[in-house]
């Protein structure tokens, strides 16, 4: 479980491992369109013209390694995996993602994949609010916009309080934008090839995820 210098390569395997993802995702995607509900089809085909986009997001060298570390980390970190108790949090399942091997699961990494996840996570809070009252609410501009004020609100908290948190303990490893703009695409893809082959109607959070950040400046 000590804390590891994460080096060159690992940085590399990660980026790999990103590039894999698109490929996984975007080959299922092409595969499967046409069982999306008809409102994710348009930002299918978008995020299908995308590939290149996508594959550059993981090109080159990446963030710089230097100074951070990997460790073991949850793995399938989300709001679902925190359960409150009392006035305490308590987390569960610990076997991280379910689609990938045991010895991906095990190995060390860069615990930003947990903040990725969480940051995720907050995004499929906010889009299920809203399904969750009707189907028009996730068309009317008044109701999106507040979720989306309280999502943008909710990932500044979390954020801040984890860096925080972390120059308390005098730890490596601050949230810095660039690895996670990297770790949140791929788990958004992860996301995609889920929904797609468990619950083909949750598709749209994850193709609203990937558009988002590949386009920051329209996200909402």
């Amino acid at each position: 479980f000590d804390p590891e210098p994460m080096g060159a390569d690992d940085m590399a395997a990660l980026l790999a491992r990103g590039s894999h993802e698109v490929d996984e995702t975007l080959g299922l995607l092409r595969a499967q369109v046409h069982r999306l509900p008809d409102a994710a089809q348009a930002m299918a085909h978008e995020v299908m013209a995308l590939q290149d986009v996508l594959r550059g997001r993981f090109a080159g060298e990446g963030p710089g390694h230097a100074g951070r570390i990997k460790t073991r980390f949850h793995g399938d970190y989300h709001l679902g995996q925190v359960l409150v108790c009392g006035h305490d949090f308590v987390i569960i399942d610990f076997e991280g993602e379910p689609a990938r091997s045991f010895a991906e699961r095990r190995a060390k990494g860069t615990p930003l994949r947990d903040v990725a996840g969480m940051l995720r996570s907050f995004s499929y809070a906010r889009w299920s609010a809203l399904r969750r009252m009707n189907a028009d609410a996730l068309y009317d501009p008044r109701l999106t916009e507040a979720a989306r004020q309280w999502e943008a609100a909710t990932r500044d908290a979390f954020l801040n309080a984890y860096t925080t948190t972390l120059g308390a303990g005098g730890t490596h490893e601050a949230a810095d934008d660039a690895l996670l703009d990297v770790l949140e695409l791929e788990k958004a893809l992860y996301e995609l090839r889920y929904e797609i082959d468990n619950r083909i109607d949750w598709a749209t959070v994850p193709l609203r995820g990937i558009l988002d950040l590949l386009h920051p400046a329209r996200a909402g």
